[in-house]
Protein backbone atom coordinates (compact mmCIF):
# COMPACT_ATOMS: atom_id res chain seq x y z
CA UNK A 1 0.00 0.00 0.00
CA UNK A 2 1.61 3.25 -1.15
CA UNK A 3 0.50 6.61 0.23
CA UNK A 4 1.27 9.80 -1.73
CA UNK A 5 1.94 12.82 0.51
CA UNK A 6 3.08 16.43 -0.13
CA UNK A 7 6.84 16.66 -0.58
CA UNK A 8 7.11 20.29 0.59
CA UNK A 9 5.12 23.38 1.46
CA UNK A 10 2.71 24.10 4.29
CA UNK A 11 1.10 20.63 4.13
CA UNK A 12 4.31 18.59 4.31
CA UNK A 13 5.23 18.81 8.01
CA UNK A 14 1.66 18.39 9.38
CA UNK A 15 1.17 15.35 7.15
CA UNK A 16 4.41 13.69 8.26
CA UNK A 17 3.58 14.47 11.89
CA UNK A 18 0.15 12.86 11.48
CA UNK A 19 1.64 9.70 9.99
CA UNK A 20 4.15 9.47 12.84
CA UNK A 21 1.46 9.92 15.50
CA UNK A 22 -0.66 7.28 13.76
CA UNK A 23 2.17 4.77 14.17
CA UNK A 24 3.35 4.85 10.54
CA UNK A 25 6.88 5.88 11.42
CA UNK A 26 9.00 6.68 8.37
CA UNK A 27 12.28 4.86 7.96
CA UNK A 28 15.32 7.08 7.28
CA UNK A 29 13.36 10.33 7.48
CA UNK A 30 11.49 12.27 4.81
CA UNK A 31 14.00 14.83 3.50
CA UNK A 32 14.91 14.97 -0.20
CA UNK A 33 13.52 11.51 -0.94
CA UNK A 34 11.04 10.18 -3.47
CA UNK A 35 10.00 7.18 -1.40
CA UNK A 36 10.19 6.10 2.23
CA UNK A 37 9.35 2.82 3.91
CA UNK A 38 7.41 2.75 7.15
CA UNK A 39 7.56 0.43 10.14
CA UNK A 40 4.66 -1.41 8.54
CA UNK A 41 6.27 -3.55 5.81
CA UNK A 42 3.06 -3.32 3.78
CA UNK A 43 2.93 0.50 3.71
CA UNK A 44 5.30 2.92 1.96
CA UNK A 45 5.17 6.65 1.29
CA UNK A 46 5.60 8.48 -2.02
CA UNK A 47 6.52 12.19 -1.91
CA UNK A 48 4.98 14.36 -4.62
CA UNK A 49 3.73 17.87 -5.34
CA UNK A 50 0.40 18.42 -3.60
CA UNK A 51 -1.23 19.28 -6.92
CA UNK A 52 0.02 16.05 -8.54
CA UNK A 53 -1.15 13.66 -5.84
CA UNK A 54 -4.72 13.12 -7.17
CA UNK A 55 -3.32 12.07 -10.55
CA UNK A 56 -0.74 9.79 -8.91
CA UNK A 57 -3.53 7.99 -7.09
CA UNK A 58 -5.86 7.87 -10.09
CA UNK A 59 -3.12 6.51 -12.35
CA UNK A 60 -1.97 3.82 -9.90
CA UNK A 61 1.39 5.27 -8.84
CA UNK A 62 -0.09 5.39 -5.33
CA UNK A 63 -3.11 3.75 -3.73
CA UNK A 64 -3.94 6.45 -1.18
CA UNK A 65 -3.26 10.17 -1.18
CA UNK A 66 -3.17 12.97 1.36
CA UNK A 67 -3.66 16.47 -0.06
CA UNK A 68 -6.06 19.39 -0.13
CA UNK A 69 -9.66 18.96 -1.23
CA UNK A 70 -9.09 21.88 -3.61
CA UNK A 71 -6.37 19.89 -5.39
CA UNK A 72 -8.64 16.86 -5.77
CA UNK A 73 -11.45 18.98 -7.17
CA UNK A 74 -9.11 20.76 -9.59
CA UNK A 75 -7.65 17.47 -10.86
CA UNK A 76 -11.15 16.24 -11.81
CA UNK A 77 -10.22 12.60 -11.36
CA UNK A 78 -13.24 10.33 -11.43
CA UNK A 79 -11.89 7.12 -9.90
CA UNK A 80 -10.93 8.28 -6.41
CA UNK A 81 -13.06 8.65 -3.29
CA UNK A 82 -12.63 10.67 -0.13
CA UNK A 83 -12.04 8.53 2.97
CA UNK A 84 -11.39 11.02 5.78
CA UNK A 85 -11.27 14.75 6.45
CA UNK A 86 -7.97 15.27 8.29
CA UNK A 87 -9.07 18.74 9.42
CA UNK A 88 -5.86 20.69 8.88
CA UNK A 89 -4.64 22.94 6.09
CA UNK A 90 -7.99 24.73 6.11
CA UNK A 91 -8.37 27.44 3.51
CA UNK A 92 -10.90 28.98 1.15
CA UNK A 93 -10.89 29.43 -2.58
CA UNK A 94 -12.46 32.85 -3.13
CA UNK A 95 -13.46 35.18 -5.92
CA UNK A 96 -11.80 38.53 -5.21
CA UNK A 97 -11.57 41.89 -6.98
CA UNK A 98 -9.91 45.28 -6.37
CA UNK A 99 -11.36 47.08 -3.35
CA UNK A 100 -11.91 50.30 -5.27
CA UNK A 101 -13.12 48.66 -8.49
CA UNK A 102 -16.50 48.08 -10.08
CA UNK A 103 -16.77 44.35 -9.34
CA UNK A 104 -19.16 43.92 -6.41
CA UNK A 105 -20.96 40.71 -7.35
CA UNK A 106 -20.50 37.62 -9.49
CA UNK A 107 -22.86 39.05 -12.09
CA UNK A 108 -20.54 42.02 -12.62
CA UNK A 109 -18.03 39.65 -14.25
CA UNK A 110 -20.23 38.80 -17.22
CA UNK A 111 -17.91 39.24 -20.20
CA UNK A 112 -14.99 40.09 -17.92
CA UNK A 113 -11.74 38.26 -17.20
CA UNK A 114 -10.83 36.11 -14.19
CA UNK A 115 -7.28 34.92 -13.49
CA UNK A 116 -6.65 31.78 -11.44
CA UNK A 117 -4.43 28.80 -10.77
CA UNK A 118 -7.62 26.70 -10.50
CA UNK A 119 -9.28 26.93 -13.92
CA UNK A 120 -11.41 23.78 -13.57
CA UNK A 121 -12.92 24.78 -10.23
CA UNK A 122 -13.41 28.32 -11.50
CA UNK A 123 -15.22 27.18 -14.64
CA UNK A 124 -17.49 24.94 -12.57
CA UNK A 125 -18.26 27.81 -10.21
CA UNK A 126 -19.24 30.21 -12.99
CA UNK A 127 -21.17 27.51 -14.84
CA UNK A 128 -23.35 27.12 -11.74
CA UNK A 129 -23.95 30.88 -11.55
CA UNK A 130 -24.74 31.28 -15.23
CA UNK A 131 -22.12 34.03 -15.61
CA UNK A 132 -19.58 33.67 -18.45
CA UNK A 133 -16.26 35.46 -17.96
CA UNK A 134 -13.03 34.63 -19.77
CA UNK A 135 -10.94 32.33 -17.52
CA UNK A 136 -7.19 32.92 -17.73
CA UNK A 137 -4.88 30.33 -16.15
CA UNK A 138 -1.80 31.73 -14.41
CA UNK A 139 0.92 30.14 -12.28
CA UNK A 140 1.76 32.22 -9.24
CA UNK A 141 1.29 35.88 -8.26
CA UNK A 142 -2.42 35.64 -9.08
CA UNK A 143 -3.25 38.57 -6.78
CA UNK A 144 -1.20 40.94 -8.95
CA UNK A 145 -3.14 40.34 -12.18
CA UNK A 146 -5.96 42.85 -11.55
CA UNK A 147 -3.39 45.59 -10.87
CA UNK A 148 -1.55 45.05 -14.17
CA UNK A 149 -4.79 44.90 -16.18
CA UNK A 150 -4.53 41.17 -16.90
CA UNK A 151 -7.83 40.42 -15.19
CA UNK A 152 -10.86 42.05 -13.61
CA UNK A 153 -10.90 39.57 -10.71
CA UNK A 154 -9.18 36.45 -9.43
CA UNK A 155 -10.04 33.11 -7.91
CA UNK A 156 -7.35 32.25 -5.39
CA UNK A 157 -6.68 30.51 -2.09
CA UNK A 158 -6.78 32.44 1.17
CA UNK A 159 -6.30 31.28 4.75
CA UNK A 160 -6.38 34.48 6.79
CA UNK A 161 -7.13 37.08 4.12
CA UNK A 162 -3.91 38.96 4.84
CA UNK A 163 -2.44 38.59 1.34
CA UNK A 164 -5.67 39.81 -0.23
CA UNK A 165 -5.72 42.88 2.00
CA UNK A 166 -2.06 43.63 1.28
CA UNK A 167 -2.90 43.63 -2.42
CA UNK A 168 -6.04 45.75 -1.93
CA UNK A 169 -8.39 42.95 -2.95
CA UNK A 170 -11.81 42.26 -1.44
CA UNK A 171 -13.66 38.94 -1.36
CA UNK A 172 -16.69 38.95 -3.64
CA UNK A 173 -17.82 35.39 -2.93
CA UNK A 174 -16.50 32.10 -1.55
CA UNK A 175 -15.96 29.48 -4.25
CA UNK A 176 -14.84 26.46 -2.21
CA UNK A 177 -13.93 25.56 1.38
CA UNK A 178 -11.00 23.17 1.59
CA UNK A 179 -8.99 21.11 4.07
CA UNK A 180 -6.58 18.21 3.78
CA UNK A 181 -8.26 14.87 3.07
CA UNK A 182 -7.30 11.21 2.80
CA UNK A 183 -8.60 9.69 -0.41
CA UNK A 184 -8.11 6.42 -2.25
CA UNK A 185 -8.46 4.88 -5.67
CA UNK A 186 -11.80 3.13 -6.03
CA UNK A 187 -10.37 -0.27 -6.98
CA UNK A 188 -8.41 -0.60 -3.71
CA UNK A 189 -11.05 0.57 -1.24
CA UNK A 190 -11.93 -3.01 -0.25
CA UNK A 191 -8.33 -3.80 0.69
CA UNK A 192 -8.19 -4.33 4.49
CA UNK A 193 -4.97 -2.30 4.62
CA UNK A 194 -6.90 0.78 3.43
CA UNK A 195 -9.20 0.54 6.43
CA UNK A 196 -6.21 0.00 8.73
CA UNK A 197 -4.61 3.21 7.49
CA UNK A 198 -7.88 5.15 7.68
CA UNK A 199 -8.53 3.93 11.23
CA UNK A 200 -4.98 4.78 12.32
CA UNK A 201 -5.26 8.35 11.04
CA UNK A 202 -8.81 8.74 12.35
CA UNK A 203 -7.77 7.59 15.83
CA UNK A 204 -5.23 10.42 16.02
CA UNK A 205 -7.82 12.98 14.96
CA UNK A 206 -10.35 11.61 17.45
CA UNK A 207 -7.83 11.99 20.28
CA UNK A 208 -7.02 15.63 19.54
CA UNK A 209 -8.39 17.96 22.19
CA UNK A 210 -9.30 15.07 24.50
CA UNK A 211 -7.94 14.15 27.95
CA UNK A 212 -8.19 10.97 30.00
CA UNK A 213 -9.31 11.43 33.61
CA UNK A 214 -8.74 8.81 36.32
CA UNK A 215 -9.90 9.18 39.91
CA UNK A 216 -10.88 7.26 43.02
CA UNK A 217 -14.44 7.70 44.26
CA UNK A 218 -16.24 6.41 47.37
CA UNK A 219 -18.96 4.04 46.20
CA UNK A 220 -21.48 6.05 48.18
CA UNK A 221 -20.64 9.13 46.06
CA UNK A 222 -20.43 7.39 42.68
CA UNK A 223 -23.72 8.71 41.31
CA UNK A 224 -22.80 12.27 42.34
CA UNK A 225 -19.53 12.02 40.42
CA UNK A 226 -21.20 10.48 37.38
CA UNK A 227 -23.61 13.40 37.24
CA UNK A 228 -20.84 15.98 36.80
CA UNK A 229 -18.58 14.17 34.31
CA UNK A 230 -19.07 15.34 30.70
CA UNK A 231 -17.56 13.61 27.72
CA UNK A 232 -17.93 10.49 25.62
CA UNK A 233 -20.71 8.37 27.03
CA UNK A 234 -20.61 7.40 30.68
CA UNK A 235 -17.46 6.90 32.74
CA UNK A 236 -15.88 3.48 33.22
CA UNK A 237 -16.10 2.20 36.80
CA UNK A 238 -13.69 -0.45 38.08
CA UNK A 239 -13.06 -2.13 41.42
CA UNK A 240 -9.86 -1.27 43.27
CA UNK A 241 -7.84 -4.19 44.59
CA UNK A 242 -8.15 -4.52 48.35
CA UNK A 243 -11.35 -2.49 48.63
CA UNK A 244 -14.39 -4.30 49.99
CA UNK A 245 -17.47 -4.03 47.77
CA UNK A 246 -19.98 -1.55 49.11
CA UNK A 247 -17.58 -0.13 51.70
CA UNK A 248 -14.55 1.29 49.86
CA UNK A 249 -13.68 3.19 46.73
CA UNK A 250 -13.91 2.47 43.03
CA UNK A 251 -11.76 3.75 40.15
CA UNK A 252 -13.54 5.99 37.66
CA UNK A 253 -12.07 6.67 34.21
CA UNK A 254 -13.51 9.10 31.64
CA UNK A 255 -12.59 10.87 28.41
CA UNK A 256 -13.40 14.59 28.39
CA UNK A 257 -12.70 17.57 26.17
CA UNK A 258 -9.55 19.43 27.11
CA UNK A 259 -11.53 22.66 27.54
CA UNK A 260 -13.69 20.96 30.20
CA UNK A 261 -10.84 19.54 32.31
CA UNK A 262 -10.44 22.43 34.78
CA UNK A 263 -14.14 22.68 35.58
CA UNK A 264 -14.56 18.89 35.68
CA UNK A 265 -11.77 18.43 38.22
CA UNK A 266 -13.33 21.09 40.44
CA UNK A 267 -16.76 19.45 40.24
CA UNK A 268 -15.63 15.85 40.83
CA UNK A 269 -13.57 16.94 43.84
CA UNK A 270 -16.67 18.60 45.29
CA UNK A 271 -18.60 15.38 44.62
CA UNK A 272 -16.10 13.32 46.61
CA UNK A 273 -13.44 12.19 44.14
CA UNK A 274 -9.77 12.02 45.11
CA UNK A 275 -6.41 11.13 43.51
CA UNK A 276 -7.46 12.70 40.21
CA UNK A 277 -5.03 12.07 37.36
CA UNK A 278 -5.18 13.72 33.92
CA UNK A 279 -3.24 12.32 30.95
CA UNK A 280 -3.03 13.04 27.23
CA UNK A 281 -4.50 10.60 24.70
CA UNK A 282 -2.40 9.69 21.69
CA UNK A 283 -5.03 7.73 19.77
CA UNK A 284 -8.72 7.06 20.26
CA UNK A 285 -10.60 4.41 18.27
CA UNK A 286 -14.35 4.76 18.49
Amino acid sequence: MRIAVPNKGRLHEPTIDLLERAGLHLENGADRKLYADTVDPDVSVLFARAADIPEYVADGAADLGITGYDQVREARVDNVSELLDLEFGRCRLVLAAPEDGDIESVADLEGGTVATEFPNITREFFAETGVEPDIVEVSGATELTPHVEMADAIVDITSTGTTLKMNRLAVVEEVLASSVRLFGRDDVLDDPKVEEVRTALSSVKQAEGKRYLMMNVPESRLEDVRDVIPGMGGPTVMDIAGEEAGEGKVAVHAVVDERDVFETITEVKKAGASDVLVTEIERLVE
